[in-house]
């Protein structure tokens, strides 16, 4: 096992001094960059020098994106960062349904696969009630796709107000 640690050692020794040398030529850049932008007319380059070290920074920022390892990317999906409407309100379940359980594409049987939730706070003269509208989402074993029926429009999107609040 020593002769493997030493491996590893030389090896991020050899990482480390290459990003040193990135280091220092990124910090050559930046400075050339300074005095064109800051420094006395007499100090100024010329803007076609610098697009040159432009260009080999993005083909070095190219290369180095290629060797690092890619992460796939995985389907996370959009939660809401607001707080959950207050338990004690009357809630009315709204059923919003797809018009029939044949797939359009190849006419195989959807099956249920989950559902959107959704709820808006509505106002009833004198009482506050939560209207939960319920999308069951539906798959084709056949052919894998997936149908849901659209969410009703509300009047400011993304909303928790009904019309009658509103109103």
């Amino acid at each position: 096992e020593p002769a493997l640690l030493q491996h590893l050692v030389r090896g991020m020794v050899t990482v480390v001094e290459h990003r040193d040398g990135e280091i220092e030529r990124l910090k050559s850049i930046i400075k050339q960059l300074q005095r064109s932008q800051f420094g006395r007319r007499s100090e100024r380059l010329d803007p076609d020098q610098l697009a040159l070290g432009l260009e080999e920074l993005d083909g070095d920022l190219a290369r180095e994106e290629e060797s690092r390892p890619r992460v796939g990317k995985q389907q996370i999906e959009q939660q809401s960062h607001r707080k959950p409407l207050p338990n004690h309100l009357p809630r009315e379940d709204v059923l919003v349904d797809v018009d029939g359980t044949i797939c359009a594409g190849c006419g195989g049987a959807l099956h249920t696969i989950g559902e959107s939730v959704s709820e808006m706070l509505d106002w009833v003269p004198a009482q506050l009630r939560v209207i939960r509208t319920t999308r069951p989402k539906y798959a084709c074993r056949t052919c894998e796709t997936v149908v849901q029926a659209p969410a009703p429009e509300r009047l400011i999107a993304g909303g928790l107000a009904t019309p009658a609040l509103l109103a």
